[in-house]
């Protein structure tokens, strides 16, 4: 089955000519993903054999964009799992995350991204010492303090977003005590 389907992959998006790649080359070949995303019989078939693919232990199944959203949209449907997908950077607008969630001891968590100002950081070293501690907090994700702007981002799990953010004006303080976050 694998390779009649490779096979089928390969006559749908296989294209001859002349082609300008995003590298600015040309090639006389092109290998067009969505030909045979597109296509829903073939696209079932991949996905349906992608499914027996899949360890029985696995929670999420993941996609990056925009090329692997069909298919791992088709293949959370075949398999019932939830589907998250990928960005290859972060929003710029709303969530401005690369994904919507992270994944700890096997368990998928909603992530907050909230951004503070702060009053009285005082240097950029102290600022650097308060965002490694901050990431070593159990349930951040991400963490920057910035001197210069006098603002810190934290990205940690949602349902536990207040208390974290607890630990975060306490090891803030440890550093800079006279550091304020402003909430």
């Amino acid at each position: 089955m694998k390779s009649e389907i490779a096979c089928r992959i390969f006559k749908k998006a296989h294209l001859t000519g002349e082609f300008k790649l995003r590298s600015g080359l040309v090639s006389n070949e092109y290998f067009d993903k969505y030909l045979f995303e597109s296509e829903p019989k073939l696209l079932l078939d991949i996905v349906e054999y992608m499914k027996g693919l899949i360890p029985e232990d696995a929670e999420i199944i993941a996609g990056l964009e925009m090329g692997g959203i069909p298919v791992v949209t088709a293949l959370s449907i075949v398999s019932n799992k939830e589907a998250v997908f990928v960005r290859k950077h972060a929003k710029e607008y709303g969530t401005c995350k690369r994904t919507n969630i992270i994944i700890k001891s096997r368990k998928v968590e909603k992530v907050m991204k909230k951004k503070f100002k702060l009053q009285d950081l005082d240097c950029a070293n102290c600022a650097a010492k308060m965002e490694d501690a901050i990431k070593k907090i159990d349930g951040v994700q991400d963490a920057t303090v910035s001197f210069m702007t006098q603002k810190m981002t934290i990205e940690a799990d949602d349902a536990r977003f207040d208390d974290i953010m607890k630990e975060v004006v306490s090891v803030c303080k440890k550093v800079e005590p006279d550091c304020v976050i402003l909430m």
